[in-house]
């Protein structure tokens, strides 16, 4: 070996071992100033009531706090750019939702799932076919039956075009050849507010949606999109039940850009898992009606991977993707 090769390899190997050393270094003293958590949704809603009870028992095993911060626009995409453009350094990071997977598709953002690494999942909530409490429809069988009966009049509400509940079901039109009037709304709740209103036959929406609604006796949940069935409704069927294979949810996680070094997400993986095993947490969530879904990151990376292929496919197949 030259001597010239034998300095490289030195060199090198030092280099790697400096950068491992700096690493190590970096995460036994991390965090040393407050945290940004980026929520891309505005303040009162779902996305941000998680981000704020998750940062409340995250504070319980960071030494220093999470604050909140609101970037709203862009059905998300304002504030997820922001995140996957912030400095890797483990000070920014952000509320991950399922739109990471939905919003490339749709052309509307420049990132991908690629860009980011997922620390854990903190709660999901599978879509639902609710109707009035009034209504002549019983069962999904029954409703099934009808819309198919009557192709595209029956009229079923969703949060907007192209968000998660539309695809919902768009996807359940998918798999049992049943052409919906999709009526969009700007958000779940004006969805629910029509269907209350007898404006619209059903809405897509998750169970925590209408959860006060099915409770006051109102409204009645036909079937869950999920492969169980939800713990709040059990006597709810799930469409695989029916032999219908349509699993859908949203879901919300921190998530952190890609070049966050190792050590710093590994520090941001334990306190998640920590703070989302506190009591008060899944406390704050349960008086919400939302469902913990905790996942460190491998398994919460495994979802959005097969979130990203699916969106991708069903988007093409319903003429959304750009």
């Amino acid at each position: 070996m030259s001597a010239y090769r034998f300095v490289t390899r030195v060199c090198a190997g030092a280099l790697v071992s400096a950068g491992l050393w700096a690493g190590a270094a970096q995460a036994a003293e991390y965090p040393t100033k407050q945290i940004e958590l980026i929520v891309p949704y505005a303040a009162g809603g779902g996305t941000d009531l998680v981000a704020r009870a998750f940062a409340d028992a995250a504070n319980r095993h960071l030494p220093k706090a999470i604050g909140v911060v609101n970037k709203t626009g862009g059905g998300g995409a304002v504030g997820l750019s922001e995140i996957m453009a912030a400095r890797p350094d483990g000070y920014k990071i952000g509320m991950g939702t399922v739109e990471i997977t939905m919003l490339p598709h749709l052309g509307v953002a420049r990132f991908s799932v690629g860009d980011f690494t997922p620390i854990a999942r903190l709660n999901a909530e599978p879509a639902a076919i609710t109707v009035n409490a009034d209504s002549p429809i019983k069962t999904i069988d029954e409703f099934l039956a009808n819309a198919k009966a009557n192709p595209g009049t029956v009229r079923v509400g969703n949060s907007g075009t192209g968000a998660i509940w539309h695809l919902a079901a768009e996807a359940l039109g998918e798999q049992t050849g049943i052409k919906f009037n999709h009526i969009p709304y700007d958000g779940a709740n004006p969805a629910v507010t029509a269907l209350l209103g007898g404006h619209i036959e059903a809405v897509g929406v998750s169970p925590a949606e209408v959860f006060s609604q099915v409770a006051a006796g109102k409204l009645r949940i036909l079937a869950v999109m999920a492969d169980e069935r939800s713990k709040t409704f059990p006597d709810v069927p799930t469409l695989k039940e029916k032999g219908i294979d349509v699993s859908i949810a949203t879901w919300r996680g921190i998530v952190v850009p890609k070049r966050t070094p190792e050590p710093i997400v590994a520090a941001l993986r334990e306190a998640s898992r920590d703070a989302a095993n506190e009591q008060s947490f899944k406390d704050q969530l349960a008086k919400m009606n939302l469902t913990h879904a905790y996942a460190d990151g491998p398994e919460f990376k495994a979802v959005m991977e097969k979130d990203d292929a699916f969106f991708k496919t069903l988007m093409t197949q319903v003429g959304l993707a750009k």
